[in-house]
């Protein structure tokens, strides 16, 4: 099965090759000397990569990039396809051509399959804990400096919504803004005289603050909810707060419950009825899936 490329919106084919070059530079530098002095340049052969653990794949497209960045000879012949999910111990394809060039991309091409296919089974299962509700799962810009379009790409194929890419694209009014220029509702209809065409977000975390963002209501594209859930002693979970703010909105924004959220708390957050949950974990604490990649020299 080939791996067609579709790469989202942002990010373009020539973005996408400008990261990879920075990481194979930061990487194999002036050159791989440990393979130039072991490995003979005509030495012939493939590779297997195995998926060891049960989850979504991300990143072939990402993968194959590497292999042919360092080698335009390199075959990659993929099993599945970017956001399918995988049975552990599965091959998920196999790699052709020099073996130096192989073992040269071998480290970057799984780093960045491994960092990608775990983000997108962390949001994969969160969007499983909530698919009782009608509610969507965001990330943030939490994500690693330099690999964030990556990042965003993973979650998008693990079934989640990307919110932002950076602080280019969208008006977020955060608490240290509000503190800032002393109030909510003047921080939004500053922003929308000053950018009138930008969406704009506010994020909100207390019952006065969401009353003050309903007096300009009309400006507002979603107002989120901050650290309005707490856990207890015994473990579960006090939404009573965000239930309470979701109902005094009654609609009017478009809600997003954030702060703090876990695979564990977001059925719980979702059936508040707010719109989205959105999780910085996703992408700042994903473990990384298990792939491994093996060599058959011919």
């Amino acid at each position: 099965m080939s791996n067609h490329e579709q790469l989202p919106h942002y990010l373009p084919s020539r973005q996408l090759e400008q990261i990879l070059q920075g990481a194979l530079q930061e990487d194999v530098g002036t050159g791989d000397i440990t393979s130039q002095i072991l490995v003979p340049e005509y030495h012939q052969g493939w590779a297997t990569l195995l998926m060891r653990e049960s989850g979504v794949i991300a990143g072939l497209t990402v993968a194959q990039r590497v292999f042919h960045l360092v080698d335009p000879a390199i075959q990659c012949n993929w099993t599945v396809n970017d956001g399918d999910r995988v049975l552990a111990d599965s091959i998920i394809g196999v790699v052709t051509g020099a073996m130096r060039s192989i073992l040269t991309a071998e480290r970057m091409a799984l780093n960045l399959l491994q960092r990608m296919s775990g983000i997108a089974t962390a949001t994969a299962k969160m969007v499983a804990s909530v698919r009782d509700y009608p509610v969507r799962i965001r990330d943030t810009r939490k994500t690693a400096p330099g690999l964030r379009l990556l990042d965003k790409w993973s979650v998008l194929l693990g079934g989640g919504t990307n919110h932002r890419i950076g602080l280019f694209d969208r008006i977020l009014i955060k608490d240290n803004h509000i503190e800032v220029v002393g109030g909510l509702a003047e921080s939004v209809q500053r922003a929308s005289n000053q950018l009138p065409g930008y969406l704009i977000d506010v994020e909100a975390r207390t019952m006065a603050e969401v009353t003050e963002a309903l007096s300009v209501a009309s400006m507002i594209d979603a107002l989120l909810l901050d650290n309005m859930t707490t856990t207890r002693p015994d473990g579960s979970y006090d939404c009573s707060r965000l239930k309470q703010a979701v109902d005094c909105i009654a609609g009017r924004i478009t809600t997003e419950a954030t702060g703090g959220i876990t695979l564990e708390s977001a059925p719980f957050i979702a059936a508040t009825g707010v719109n989205y949950i959105s999780c910085g974990a996703l992408t700042h604490s994903a473990h990384a899936t298990d792939i491994s990649l093996s060599v058959d020299p011919l």
